[in-house]
């Protein structure tokens, strides 16, 4: 158990590269109204981190990092009904960053882990699982013999998407970077694996799909986005839920037109998971998924917050597959 009065926590003390992260002892935080203290057991390591630290998503610094985490309840803040000390639980939404060996939650916006998902499967499933999920479900609900396209499909999210989307009965054409991520795409049930630095990525495409995908689900942005669009199909959509590789320039959208009357979304968690109740309904159907069997959330590594860096580092530079966390 972390100490009375202080604990370590991962900190951002001002925008920039992961030269900038510091491991900096702090005040151990109290739960206010209708929050819980959790001792943190696992936190999630995503691009949206990245993001907050270079200041693309702005944040007043200094602060804390990260979103996602797993953990046990310690102490219950005035007014928390459906909560027990003890109990295992999960967020997307950490208050004051999950990058911490103890963190404050808002009840609201937090899950009990069900029996048979434990606290490392929960803290890699919770945002990654819960974006899969509204893209299939929600931004384009995939519809049996559709086909899809899946980007970076053997990183934490695309590799969800490829399992829920086959879930659905879509054909899944998936992209890689290199040809050690092949057999991890392969292995998440994509029909076709194409490596995104051999060639004419669209006209690959269209040699599976002649006339185009229904949906692509684009979390690589820059690198990807003009391949995407050309794989579409006519009023097909492209989902635009990242950008690993950096950010899609200014875009006319008289474009869409002659390519098909297409359509193009950016999308976040926070707009599907907008109520308790929708959070909980989308976390319960992953977890379900999860303890089922149904999908699989690989870890793909596993860090002390001490090694919080290189764990970044190893993101950002693309050498890993599946879920990475941070393990105080």
């Amino acid at each position: 158990m972390p100490g009375d009065t202080d604990i370590r926590a991962l900190t951002v003390p001002r925008s920039g590269g992961i030269d900038v992260l510091e491991l900096r002892t702090v005040p151990r935080p109290r739960p206010g109204a209708g929050q819980l203290l959790v001792q943190v057991l696992a936190s999630g390591v995503n691009f949206k981190d990245v993001y907050m630290r270079e200041g693309i998503y702005p944040t007043s610094p200094p602060f804390v990092l990260g979103d996602e985490c797993a953990g046990r309840v310690i102490e219950l803040g005035a007014g928390v009904t459906g909560f027990a000390v003890g109990d295992v639980v999960a967020t997307a939404s950490a208050v004051g960053g999950a990058h911490a060996e103890v963190v404050v939650l808002d009840a609201a916006r937090t899950v009990t882990l069900p029996e048979g998902v434990d606290a490392e499967t929960g803290a890699a499933a919770m945002l990654q699982g819960m974006t899969a999920h509204y893209l299939v479900h929600a931004t384009h609900p995939v519809a049996q013999g559709e086909s899809v396209l899946v980007h970076a499909a053997a990183g934490g999210v695309g590799a969800l998407l490829v399992q829920m989307a086959k879930a659905q009965g879509a054909q899944v054409v998936a992209t890689v970077g290199s040809a050690a991520k092949v057999a991890v795409a392969r292995d998440a049930g994509a029909d076709h694996v194409l490596r995104t630095d051999e060639g004419d990525l669209a006209a690959r495409v269209r040699e599976i799909v002649p006339d185009g995908v229904d949906v692509v689900y684009d979390g690589v942005g820059a690198a990807t986005f003009e391949a995407s669009l050309a794989s579409l199909r006519r009023r097909g959509m492209l989902a635009l839920f990242g950008a690993s590789s950096g950010q899609v320039p200014l875009f006319d959208l008289q474009r869409l037109n002659p390519l098909g009357s297409l359509f193009v979304t950016r999308p976040t968690l926070a707009d599907y998971a907008a109520t308790p109740e929708e959070l909980r309904e989308r976390a319960g159907d992953v977890f379900a998924a999860v303890a089922e069997g149904t999908i699989r959330v690989p870890v793909g590594g596993r860090y002390a917050l001490d090694d919080a860096a290189r764990a970044y580092d190893d993101l950002e530079n693309r050498r890993t597959t599946g879920k990475l966390l941070l393990v105080p």
